[in-house]
């Protein structure tokens, strides 16, 4: 059994283990590389079709081609998605044209306050999300299955131990918890992972000429004004996974909302992660 085939299994534990626990769950979908190994594994913990909604909470912002792979993946796969905006932050001017709020906001009413509406909503006791502990710092500090209060906030400062795998899965009304079976991965696992497995991705994740005759690539995917691509020559899967063994350059760096200071002594990362943000 080889590195992967050991991240794979720990992966479909977690999923199993989350399934045979909670009465209610359901896994949110970004469309980005890492849900869709998500999407992949979940296929492989349950015989080929996942028995619980995908989430794609829609902030009106992503790209034209996230949004045509949304369309491919719920066919292909065959997806029960719920698909929730947040119209009411929408109508109250949280837009990224608007100067009145800043990115960090922005996001938070359209992601995280949306997420709140829609969990208040189902009534979902645990949700699988695609985060790993190598993306940021705040991100390490996740458990396997990291609870949630009753506002989807998270007490990063106190988590519970998982020794010998004994999870945290009793919850109270209106709390949740956070199934993660990714924490474990690299960056550079996910992408030796969907060239082995040939997971379908979006495009964008691949070099293409931008300015000056420059060539960008997209390594993290989120809402189109804040998202930008990074110089890139990779226009292959194995051109990915080579430059990523030599890069230095942070995974979200592209990522506007990661970098906000408020003064809060917060990153905007952190500060998001706590209100409720994947």
């Amino acid at each position: 059994m080889d590195h992967l085939d050991q991240l794979e299994a720990h992966s479909i534990f977690l999923f199993r283990e989350a399934y045979a626990s909670f009465k209610k769950l359901c896994m949110p979908w970004s469309m980005g590389k890492d849900s869709n190994v998500l999407i992949w594994l979940a296929m492989k913990a349950f015989c080929g079709k996942i028995p619980f909604h995908l989430l794609h909470i829609d902030t009106t912002y992503e790209f034209p081609e996230m949004m045509e792979f949304r369309e491919w993946g719920r066919n292909h796969y065959n997806l029960d998605l719920i698909v929730k905006i947040n119209q009411k932050a929408l109508d109250e001017g949280y837009r990224y044209e608007n100067p009145k709020y800043n990115s960090k906001e922005i996001t938070g009413a359209l992601k995280a306050e949306a997420l709140k509406e829609v969990l208040a909503e189902h009534q979902w006791d645990a949700l699988f999300t695609g985060i790993r502990r190598d993306e940021d710092p705040i991100r390490a500090k996740e458990r396997y299955f990291s609870p949630r209060n009753a506002n989807s906030e998270w007490d990063f400062k106190d988590q519970p131990p998982e020794f010998w795998g004994q999870f945290t899965t009793k919850v109270q009304p209106g709390e949740h918890i956070r199934v993660q079976p990714l924490l474990d991965w690299t960056e550079l696992d996910i992408w030796l992972y969907i060239r082995r497995e040939k997971i379908p991705v979006p495009t964008m994740y691949y070099a293409r000429p931008g300015k000056e005759g420059k060539l960008y690539r997209y390594r993290s995917l989120g809402c189109w004004p804040i998202t930008f691509p990074v110089e890139s020559s990779a226009t292959t899967i194995d051109e990915v996974i080579e430059e990523l063994k030599l890069t230095r350059t942070s995974e979200r760096a592209g990522r506007a909302q990661d970098h906000i200071d408020d003064g809060s002594g917060r990153t905007g990362m952190e500060d998001l992660r706590i209100k409720g943000f994947f």
